[in-house]
This record gives C-alpha cells, structure tokens and sequence, in this order.
C-alpha cells in the first residue's frame, strides 16, 4: 500500500462513515471515521518514505500501530498539533473527541447517535476539523 492508495481510501472511508451516519449505523459510522483519520496520518508517514530507499526499520515497526497519538508522533505531526490545539480551542475540543479512537471499534455494537455524530464532526469540520488538518501535511 502506499501514500496514494491511503489518501484513497480516507476519502472512501470517510464517505462511507458518511452514509452509514445518515442511514442511522452509528457504530459503524464511529469506526470508519476513526479509521479514516488512521489512514489519513499514514499518508503522512508514506512521505517519509524515499522511493528506492531501503526502509528505515524503526520507521516500519513504529508505523505498524492504529493508536491515533502514537501515529501522530510516527508522522512527526505532534509538535504542529500541539501547536494548533494551544491556538483554536474547537481543534483541541475535536482533537479531544477523536484521539482515543481505537481499531477495536469496529466490536462495539453500544456507539450512539451522539457519539458517532460528534466523531464525524471532529473529523470534517472544514475550519476546525482534525481530518482537513492532517491532509495539509500529506
């Protein structure tokens, strides 16, 4: 997989979350926004990555996580996002919101309304929102 087939798949995902949000499949609308955002920080990781360079392992290994604030820090975004969320309060509320996603979502049938709009939200919000944020840097 590389950086344009996660910068894909964000878009798909973030759609699909979309749709699922609309059609009242909160669990899993909750995950595959929170997925989307997982991919959209790899895109980022991608770019560290030098066609025709062997891989650096500790680069690999580290990016081999779904936990959100341990990417942030594989893709060198954690300095910036501390940054943005000390200047815009909705960022930090969004950042908030949507850090503690984790890959085991997709197990959890008790997400609701609230919680999965709110996550959608924090991700898209187009001024404030941590998806449009992380695309700045892929």
């Amino acid at each position: 997989m590389n950086k344009i087939d996660l910068e894909t798949l964000v878009e798909l995902r973030i759609r699909d979350a979309e749709v699922l949000l609309h059609g009242n499949c909160y669990a899993g609308a909750y995950y595959l926004a929170g997925y989307a955002l997982e991919c959209a920080i790899k895109a980022c990781v991608a770019m560290q990555v030098k066609e025709n360079d062997f891989p650096d392992k500790q680069l690999a290994n580290a990016s081999h996580t779904h936990r959100l604030t341990d990417l942030i820090g594989v893709a060198g975004l954690k300095q910036k996002l501390n940054q943005r969320a000390s200047t815009d309060e909705m960022f930090h509320l969004n950042w908030t919101i949507v850090k503690d996603w984790s890959e085991t979502a997709r197990y959890d049938r008790s997400v609701g309304r609230a919680r999965a709009e709110d996550m959608y939200h924090a991700m898209t919000n187009v001024e404030s929102g941590v998806l449009p944020w992380v695309k700045t840097y892929w």
